[in-house]
């Protein structure tokens, strides 16, 4: 059995779309302290994102026995370092998205798998970003239409939706910008035997 630990609508629809068999579990966790103490702990972007992964995988497995559960997350880095959350309200958003533009930032996408309470599997990938120039105009029209669901995502942005037309150039993979590393997850899922080869 997979589980997602995850209520992601963009997770559950990538599986549903490759017919990959799961079922969806919300990990319970709470993000945003885990964030405080793992930055606390010194990590950078593409570490936060495999330690969060990490966290919500083994919650659930410890409640699903035999089960490989699938946790995920993903954190967007500026070319300094500087970490961006998702926003917390649309004056937030667009100063999110004013900071974005013009620049390039990475997206790192982080999937690991958990048996029995033990990580067995991990990948992270990480996709350049670069955001055209956005005007105050654009930003507000943008985010008129698309707040309620771009709020959900790091960076204010779906790739899948209107959030296209904030890029110039995107290096990587659109899965992995949708919030999973589904190829290297697919083949772990033929090598374990749960997808045919």
């Amino acid at each position: 059995m997979i589980v997602l630990a995850s209520q992601s609508a963009s997770r559950r629809a990538l599986l549903e779309a490759a017919q990959v068999p799961f079922e969806a579990l919300s990990p319970g966790v709470d993000e945003e302290a885990a964030k405080e103490a793992l930055r606390a702990d010194g990590l950078d972007a593409r570490q936060l994102a495999d330690a969060l992964a990490e966290l919500k995988a083994l919650r659930v497995s410890r409640r699903v026995p035999g089960g490989l559960v699938l946790g995920c997350d993903q954190t967007l880095s500026l070319d300094d370092g500087t970490m961006i959350d998702k926003a917390v309200d649309p004056a937030d958003a667009k100063r999110i998205l004013k900071l974005l533009s013009g620049r390039v930032h990475h997206l790192h996408s982080a999937a690991v798998i958990a048996l029995n309470g033990e990580p067995i599997w991990r990948h992270i990938e990480r996709v350049r970003m670069t955001v055209r120039p956005l005007s105050d105009a654009f930003i507000a029209a943008y985010l008129d239409g698309d707040w309620e669901q771009c709020r959900w995502c790091v960076g204010c942005y779906r790739i899948e939706g209107p959030g296209a037309q904030l890029f110039a150039k995107v290096e990587g993979s659109q899965f992995a910008i949708q919030g999973l590393p589904l190829l290297p997850l697919l083949d772990f899922l033929r090598v374990r035997g749960v997808l045919a080869s």
